[in-house]
């Protein structure tokens, strides 16, 4: 009874912040193209700017390649629902952004992604420059200290932000989300509504 009472608490805490950051982005961002101009790296080494999230819809993950859980599950998520609509997603692009370039280059990206999916762009660069692109977005993330200086995590937004063909803000996919859920807002964006 307890557990039962536990686990639909959680959950409407969930649903509750998937709605709380969903509403404060469209309170920030509506109709025009999210977040500020930038000059990046993609997984290959080769030059990436907001261009990139324009004439498509996208989908937005910010994360870490040393992360323990929640980006390998996310990608691995996002990859698996995206094979799994298949034409009704055709269009959607899908990238991960590192929140920690200093451990993440694009060689160590190209390999991590590359192990998870075909279809998700890695996109890396200097440390300012991502910093300032990620907080343009809107994502929150901090350096958690280890034991030396090396060993360290990163805390992080860890919702999926859904952008439109003009690279607008049309909603997120909050970590842990219900399959369907997730699929019908990625079929939603496919098909620009």
């Amino acid at each position: 009874m307890m557990r039962s009472i536990s686990v639909a608490i959680l959950a409407l805490m969930i649903a509750g912040i998937g709605w709380l950051t969903f509403d404060w982005y469209a309170q920030r961002h509506s109709g025009e193209a999210f977040g500020a101009p930038f000059q990046l790296v993609d997984q290959f080494d080769k030059p990436i700017t907001e261009a990139a999230f324009r004439g498509h819809p996208s989908a937005l993950f910010f994360g870490y390649t040393h992360c323990p859980e929640v980006c390998p599950t996310t990608l691995f998520e996002l990859d698996a629902w995206l094979k799994k609509l298949g034409p009704e997603a055709k269009d959607v692009k899908a990238y991960f952004i590192t929140i920690d370039p200093e451990r993440d280059t694009p060689k160590v990206m190209d390999q991590y992604v590359s192990n998870v999916s075909k279809r998700i762009i890695g996109i890396s660069g200097d440390p300012a420059k991502v910093e300032a692109m990620a907080k343009s977005f809107g994502i929150y993330f901090r350096k958690i200290p280890g034991d030396n200086a090396d060993d360290y995590t990163m805390d992080h937004t860890a919702s999926i932000l859904l952008l439109d063909r003009n690279g607008a803000f049309v909603g997120t996919i909050a970590y842990g989300e219900d399959e369907k859920a997730a699929m019908a807002k990625l079929k939603r964006l496919e098909a620009g509504a």
